[in-house]
């Protein structure tokens, strides 16, 4: 059901916990009325997917700049001509795929990215579609005890999961700016309930990618928490599916949400162009 609160645009939830498709908006000629509108829905779903835009990567980067200043990634090698844009491609015959498993992106960084936006240039007409889960809800969903002990912890992130000897995704050596070893040794510190700095609500802040145990912990002491929180944190009552058609552009806010590939079209080829937005330092 779309929603009528919404005068410039129609915002159509895809479940109760987050996530809206919006329809009518065209990105290239957005005036400042309706990107309020998408603003708020952003906000308000945490996932958008706008439909139907025929978008260049200069159209898309000014799409996304009027969130905040791009990010280029620390690591990988942008777009030829935008470095801002990562061409995040899978052909028909590679094994892996870009970022498999729950993760935020980038919270390895003193300042990981306030939203991402993937620009579908060509997806498989079945799979390849990608989950979200909502971490206001999974902190929400805490017992009272199980908060208090949270809210006094930070977590150690950092990039040996993704960059080290056996990274977990498809990234090869000839997709790195950067050496491997630099990019696996990178650690910084966040509180593992951060509150957002727009809507002052608390959610979750640990992923399996990058949270790698708590500070004044050890590794093997993290460990059983960090196993229940990754798990609590995609339960299926906080998520949504987002399913992807050529020509859609889908945002998240990273610094309250999840996501996760599928790993569901080997042998068919998706090609999807990422930008992401300068974010804040959680508190």
């Amino acid at each position: 059901m779309a929603n009528a609160s919404y005068r410039r645009i129609e915002v159509r939830p895809l479940t109760g916990a987050l996530g809206a498709e919006i329809f009518g908006a065209d990105l290239s000629r957005l005036d400042d009325e309706m990107f309020a509108e998408i603003r708020r829905a952003f906000l308000e779903h945490l996932v958008i997917a706008i439909r139907d835009q025929a978008l260049t990567p200069a159209q898309q980067k000014g799409f996304a700049a009027r969130f905040g200043a791009l990010s280029t990634h620390r690591f990988l090698k942008g777009l030829e001509g935008h470095p801002e844009i990562l061409e995040i491609r899978r052909e028909p015959t590679d094994r892996k795929i870009f970022a498999e498993g729950w993760h935020s992106d980038v919270t390895y960084q003193e300042r990981p990215v306030l939203g991402s936006m993937l620009y579908a240039k060509e997806v498989p007409a079945i799979g390849g579609d990608t989950l979200f889960a909502n971490q206001y809800m999974a902190y929400d969903a805490m017992t009272p005890g199980m908060k208090a002990m949270l809210d006094g912890l930070i977590g150690i992130h950092g990039g040996r999961n993704v960059y080290g000897d056996e990274p977990t995704s498809a990234i090869t050596n000839a997709k790195l700016v950067a050496d491997r070893k630099t990019a696996a040794e990178t650690e910084t510190e966040h509180p593992v309930v951060r509150t957002h700095p727009e809507t002052g609500r608390k959610a979750l802040f640990v992923n399996p990618h990058y949270t790698l145990r708590f500070k004044g912990w050890s590794e093997e002491e993290s460990k059983p928490l960090l196993a229940y929180l990754f798990e609590f944190s995609v339960r299926p009552e906080f998520t949504c599916r987002l399913r992807w058609h050529d020509g859609s552009l889908g945002m998240w806010d990273n610094r309250c949400t999840q996501h996760t590939p599928i790993d569901d079209y080997f042998g068919k080829r998706r090609v999807m162009h990422r930008v992401t937005i300068e974010g804040d330092r959680p508190r």
